[in-house]
């Protein structure tokens, strides 16, 4: 795909976002099935089910995906998603190339070990490595513009407002 052809494939969402801003608002969702016996829950995403299971360092064995793993497996996919749409529009050929999430954490908090270690990753490095002959200028700015328009670079950067709620299953008895 060239910048022209997403121009004409973007051009009629933005224009319906500009006369009816309402359009734009759209809600994404996941959804997953509990397994107790095995510690797991099985997320049903877009490309097949994923059991997603402890880490290693919290008891896991390793053979269900991790939810931080999943995280950064995110990142990772929307960034370079952005990444080819931006070079696109800028027109900068991008042969190749790979991007690398990785982020820091510490299981005391997880584990209830220590009430001063917060629970969860909090740091997060993103990394970009790519094959073109753009010149240092011009990839710096395509880095910065992916960072500015990845929903899941974004969404880390400004902390979404979280709530949780929960209901009996009708299987439930009592």
């Amino acid at each position: 795909m060239d910048a022209e052809q997403l121009r004409n494939l973007q051009a009629p969402l933005k224009q319906r976002y500009r006369d009816e801003p309402e359009s734009a608002r759209v809600t994404v969702r996941s959804s997953g099935t509990l397994d107790p016996d095995s510690l797991t829950c099985r997320v049903a995403t877009s490309r097949g089910e994923v059991a997603a299971g402890l880490h290693p360092a919290a008891g896991g064995d390793g053979s269900g995906a991790c939810s931080g793993d999943l995280m950064l497996d995110s990142l990772v996919a929307c960034a370079g998603v952005t990444l080819n749409a931006v070079a696109t529009a800028m027109g900068i050929a991008i042969r190749g190339g790979t991007i690398e999430a990785e982020g820091e954490m510490d299981f005391r908090g997880t584990l209830g070990i220590s009430k001063e270690t917060p629970v969860g990753i909090t740091r997060v490095g993103l990394r970009f490595q790519l094959d073109t002959d753009a010149e240092e200028g011009q990839v710096e700015k395509l880095i910065q513009l992916t960072e500015r328009y990845c929903v899941i670079y974004q969404t880390l950067q400004r902390s979404p407002a979280v709530a949780s709620s929960w209901a009996r299953s009708a299987s439930s008895s009592g």
